[in-house]
């Protein structure tokens, strides 16, 4: 008994002795940068809104049917020309589209219809990059725009010390100098974000354009195909 009363008091000596650790929330974190994190914060939802329906819409873009153009090789075969077209229409994918664009170009001239699918992929790819140029932006200026913030608070630091004279305090500075770190690491952040998202939309995109072209190269060996 006198033992365990023993015990409770050492641990609440313990406990009493311990210093309070400060804790900083992320919201204050992003507070202590000023308003450059505004920008900041609107780049990184706006680098974020654009990888996600990049996403979404070059995923379905990547979508295969394995037997589309084995069906298309039959339906040309057989002069089924109405049914390729309407099998075109109802594959919503960009390679459809061209092969689309090539059978309505069937009895012209070879270099007719290889340049008609090639305008409708260069538009397909357009397409698909729609936004990627916004995002390689968001990737370059995010960092700027934490370093801009860094000059500011590096000039807050400076005038707060060259306004106290021969009383220069640490805490002077240390708002100055907190502003810049942070903001710093903002900037790097949005800048890492959209990089990283940039190039992973990219890769995407030419996995489609090398299955866009597969098809077409595909489309006309049937056309080029002895009767």
């Amino acid at each position: 008994m006198v033992l365990g009363v023993l015990l409770q008091a050492v641990q609440a000596t313990e406990a009493a002795a311990e210093p309070e650790v400060a804790s900083l929330s992320i919201f204050e974190l992003a507070k202590a940068g000023g308003w450059i994190m505004i920008p900041l914060l609107l780049l990184c939802m706006l680098a974020v809104y654009i990888f996600v329906e990049r996403l979404l819409v070059i995923r379905k873009a990547s979508v295969k049917d394995p037997t589309f153009m084995d069906k298309i090789k039959d339906y040309i075969n057989e002069g089924k020309i109405d049914a390729a077209l309407t099998l075109c229409r109802k594959t919503d994918t960009p390679y459809a589209r061209m092969i689309e664009k090539g059978v309505m170009r069937l009895g012209r001239p070879m270099n007719d219809v290889m340049v008609a699918i090639e305008n409708v992929g260069n538009l397909e790819v357009a397409k698909l990059e729609k936004g990627l140029s916004l995002l390689a932006t968001t990737a370059g200026g995010g960092p700027m725009i934490g370093f801009l913030g860094t000059v500011i608070g590096m000039i807050q630091a400076f005038f707060n010390m060259s306004n106290a004279g021969n009383n220069v305090d640490v805490s002077l500075l240390a708002g100055g100098i907190y502003t810049a770190m942070v903001t710093t690491v903002g900037g790097l952040i949005v800048g890492v974000i959209a990089y990283f998202a940039y190039n992973y939309l990219i890769s995407l995109v030419d996995k489609v354009v090398s299955n866009m072209e597969a098809r077409s190269m595909e489309f006309m060996d049937i056309l080029n195909e002895p009767a």
